[in-house]
């Protein structure tokens, strides 16, 4: 008798994720690869959850969301607060649901934290105080610095790893310290529960610093004259100050344009400065992220989108 003919075991399917800075073509990249490997698109952009904000946070059209499905987008309402982990445990079911369907799940987004809370889990720190958080908010609306500052005096690595003017997070950061007694520096290096049974290919797009910043700078005035203070205005008059995401890029600086504390003109530029620095911190998060195959362009450009499609080949 011959032995038996040995098979190799079935790889695991495929997760893409395409991240990078905001305005390098992410959308456009994640289409024209969804369109070539039958895939579905998954959200990764934290405001981009909330239902009602679509002009500050450059949503897909819908004629472009008509071209492939869609998940994770429009999925809370406004005063609600959308976690990482909240976030990861909804992506991770959305990428399973993908798959059983024999698609390829398609991550697409840039906020860091809840693409590494999707892909490697988070720590399982203390519950959430909202008598401590309401305290620390109202000293970051006295003095926007001043949580840094204590952060800094708990956990000095945390307040480097973390922006002076990202209040959410300091005061999570903050939180965390003072209910474990323990840096969260400590719980990020223990990590949770990683995503397991997929091959993960991620895929950065990494455009010349100067054009991104010039397309970074032509997109938020479009913001602008395409109706994000009237947007703003709207939602302001229906959720007030109840409403996170109004905190969030584009939208803060029309707040402050319709209390009359910025004009147009200063709004449009201070929303500009806002998304180049975001971009800034973007890539620095980025560029920890493992593996990423790095491509040197933007995701609408067909010179790009071919050798990135490449990529996805050499892996199905």
């Amino acid at each position: 008798m011959t032995a038996p003919e040995a098979h190799s075991a079935t790889p695991d399917p495929l997760l893409l994720v395409l991240l990078g800075p905001t305005a390098s073509g992410k959308t456009a990249l994640s289409l024209h690869l969804a369109a070539t490997f039958s895939g579905e698109i998954v959200n990764c952009d934290s405001v981009a959850l909330y239902r009602e904000f679509d002009i500050g946070t450059a949503k897909p059209t819908p004629d472009e969301q008509s071209r492939a499905p869609h998940h994770l987008f429009d999925i809370a309402d406004p005063t609600q607060v959308v976690t990482a982990g909240e976030y990861a445990r909804r992506a991770r079911a959305a990428i399973d649901e993908i798959k059983n369907r024999k698609r390829v799940p398609i991550v697409v987004g840039g906020t860091g934290l809840y693409l590494r809370a999707l892909l490697e889990g988070l720590f399982p720190g203390p519950q959430r105080s909202e008598e401590l958080r309401e305290r620390l908010r109202k000293r970051a609306a006295n003095n926007p610095l001043h949580l840094h500052r204590i952060l800094s005096r708990v956990d000095k690595a945390a307040a480097q790893r973390i922006h002076a003017n990202d209040v959410p997070k300091l005061i999570r950061a903050i939180e965390v310290c003072l209910a474990s007694k323990a840096p969260i520096t400590e719980m990020w290096e223990r990590g949770g529960e990683p995503l397991r049974g997929f091959r993960i290919l991620r895929i950065g797009l990494d455009p010349d610093r100067t054009a991104l910043y010039d397309r970074i700078n032509h997109r938020a005035k479009l913001m602008f004259d395409h109706g994000l203070v009237e947007e703003t205005r709207v939602l302001l008059n229906k959720y007030g100050e109840t409403a996170r995401p109004l905190t969030s890029l584009g939208y803060k600086q029309a707040v402050q344009l319709l209390r009359g504390e910025l004009d147009r003109d200063t709004a449009i530029v201070a929303a500009q400065q806002a998304h180049r620095n975001y971009a800034k911190r973007q890539m620095t998060w980025f560029r920890r992220e493992p593996e990423v195959l790095w491509v040197q362009g933007f995701g609408d450009d067909p010179v790009i989108q071919k050798p990135a499609a490449e990529l996805v080949e050499s892996q199905l």
